[in-house]
C-alpha cells in the first residue's frame, strides 16, 4: 500500500502525516477533530490467487478517502422538509427535557419574535447565535445527538455566512409576508438546503453504493437515557438515506436528475477516517479500478456495515453484548437498507487500539477488563467500564450510573508507519463492504 501524492485535487489533503506524528510523538495525542472535507488516496497491491489469473501477477486497486464532521449527516432528513415543518419539529423537540433548559434564551427570544415584522440582521444573526448556543449545549451538556443543522455544530469552510442565519420558529407564525424575517429566515433555509446538497450530498455521494455507518453506542450509554434514545432517533431517521442513497435523497429528487445524472465508476463505501467522540461519525472510501465498469444510472446501497465504536474499551466476551445491542439500536436503519435489497453487517471496532486484554477483581470476583493508560496518567492500569447490555436497556438501567467512559491515551506508534496501527476489527469492516471487489 502506499499514498498516492495530491495532484490537482480541489479538495483539501486528509493530513495523514501530521495525525501520524501526533499518534507517534513521545506524549502521544489523539489528532483533533474533524471539522471539514478532506481527501487522502491509496493505491494497493492485491495478489492474485486463483486459477489462470495467477499468471496475470498482482492487481491494483485505488481507494478514495474522504473524511467529513458526522455531524453533517444529520442534515439528510433536512432536504425533504420545508422551512416550516423543519421549524414545528425543531421546536417541539427544544419544549422537551433535556434541551428545554439548555435552549431557554433561544426560546424566550423566539417566543417574542414577530416573524411578519422587518427583515433585521442583527435580529435575525442574534437568533441564529442564540440558536447555535442552545444546541452546542445539548451536545455538550447531555450527549443529545440529533441536532440540526449539522453544520451549527461543525461549520467548516463557510463559517459563519449570513446564508447560515436562520433558526426555528414556533408553529403558525407568518412566514409569508414580503419582506419580513419570516420570510428571509425560509429563504436562508432554502439555500442552506442547496449548499449542502450541491456541495456535499449530490457533489461527493452521487456514485456512493456502499455505507459504513460508525455508531458510539457506548459514548450514548455513557450520556444516560436520553443520549441513548437521541441516538436511536438519529438513526432512524437517517434510514430514509440509506434507503435511498446519500446522493439521491428522495424519490422525488433520483427523478429530478435521472435524465442528466452522468455517474462514474468509483464505487463508494463508507469508513472512520478518525476518532471522533460523535456518535455517528463517518467518511467515504472510494474504490476504482480497471474490473469496475462505468454506470449510467442511479443504484441503491448495496452494502451497509454499522459499526459500533470504542470497541477496545470493552474486554472480548463483553464485544457480543455490544454487538447485539447495536443492532438491536439501529433495528430501523438495519431494516431499511435489507427492504431495500442491501448486504447489511454489524462490527465492534476501534480505528486505532490503545487497551489489552485483563483480568481484574471486582467485588470479590474475578472479571475481564481492558488494560490502558487514562490520559493525563502514566500508569496502566486494569479498568471496567461497566455492564454492557445486550438489548435496549430497561428504565431501571438508566437508575445506575454505574457506566464510564475513560479517554485512553494513544499507543506508541511507529513514527514511519511501516509497522501499521494497532486496531481491532477494521479488516472484518472492510471485507463486509468491499471484500467482493478485492
Amino acid at each position: 500500500m502506499r499514498v498516492i501524492p495530491a495532484r490537482t485535487e480541489r479538495l483539501t489533503r486528509f493530513d495523514y502525516e501530521t495525525k501520524l506524528a501526533s499518534l507517534a510523538a513521545d506524549a502521544p495525542s489523539w489528532p483533533p477533530r474533524t471539522d471539514a472535507l478532506a481527501q487522502i488516496s491509496l493505491e494497493l497491491e492485491l495478489d492474485r490467487h486463483a486459477g489462470i489469473s495467477r499468471s496475470l501477477g498482482s492487481r491494483r486497486i485505488r481507494l478514495d478517502i474522504l473524511d467529513y464532521p458526522g455531524e453533517w449527516l444529520l442534515d439528510l432528513p433536512m432536504l425533504t422538509q420545508t422551512y416550516a415543518e423543519w421549524s414545528a419539529q425543531v421546536m417541539e423537540t427544544l419544549a422537551t427535557p433535556p434541551r428545554d433548559a439548555c435552549a431557554k434564551k433561544f426560546l424566550d427570544f423566539v417566543a417574542t419574535l414577530r416573524t411578519d415584522g422587518p427583515a433585521e440582521d442583527s435580529l435575525l444573526h442574534k437568533g441564529h447565535l442564540l440558536y447555535r448556543e442552545a444546541i452546542h449545549a445539548c451536545q455538550e451538556q447531555f450527549g443529545l445527538r440529533y441536532l440540526q443543522p449539522g453544520r451549527f455544530l461543525r461549520p467548516g469552510p463557510q463559517g459563519d455566512a449570513p446564508f447560515l442565519w436562520f433558526f426555528p420558529v414556533p408553529p403558525g407564525r407568518d412566514i409569508a409576508k414580503p419582506g419580513s424575517a419570516g420570510v428571509l429566515l425560509a429563504e436562508r433555509f432554502e439555500a442552506y438546503k442547496r449548499e449542502v446538497r450541491e456541495q456535499f450530498f449530490d457533489s461527493h455521494f452521487k456514485n456512493f453504493n456502499r455505507q459504513v455507518l460508525l455508531v458510539d453506542v457506548l459514548g450514548a450509554l455513557h450520556g444516560g437515557r436520553a443520549a441513548f434514545e437521541d441516538t436511536q432517533n438519529a438513526i432512524a431517521h437517517l434510514a430514509r438515506g440509506l434507503n435511498d442513497g446519500w446522493g439521491f435523497w428522495s424519490h422525488r429528487r433520483r427523478r429530478e436528475l435521472a435524465g442528466h445524472i452522468d455517474r462514474g465508476a468509483d464505487i463508494a463505501a463508507r469508513s472512520a477516517a478518525s476518532r471522533s467522540s460523535n456518535p455517528l461519525a463517518s467518511a467515504a472510501v472510494g474504490v476504482a479500478g480497471k474490473v469496475l465498469a462505468a454506470v449510467t444510472a442511479p443504484s441503491p446501497i448495496e452494502r451497509v456495515a454499522f459499526v459500533a465504536t470504542k470497541g477496545d474499551h470493552v474486554p472480548a466476551l463483553a464485544r457480543d453484548n455490544l454487538e447485539h445491542l447495536l443492532r438491536a439500536l439501529v433495528d430501523p436503519a438495519a431494516k431499511s437498507s435489507q427492504e431495500a435489497s442491501a448486504q447489511v453487517s454489524f462490527h465492534v471496532a476501534a480505528s486505532i487500539r490503545s487497551t489489552e486484554e485483563g483480568t481484574a477483581k471486582l467485588d470479590g470476583q474475578t472479571v475481564e477488563v481492558v488494560r490502558g493508560t487514562v490520559l493525563g496518567e502514566a500508569v496502566v492500569r486494569p479498568f471496567h467500564v461497566g455492564a454492557v447490555p445486550s438489548q435496549i436497556p430497561q428504565p431501571s438501567f438508566w437508575s445506575d450510573r454505574y457506566f464510564e467512559m475513560p479517554v485512553f491515551r494513544p499507543p506508541s506508534i511507529d513514527p514511519s508507519g511501516n509497522h501499521g496501527i494497532p486496531h481491532l476489527g477494521l479488516d472484518d469492516v472492510l471485507v463486509a463492504v468491499i471484500g467482493d471487489l478485492l
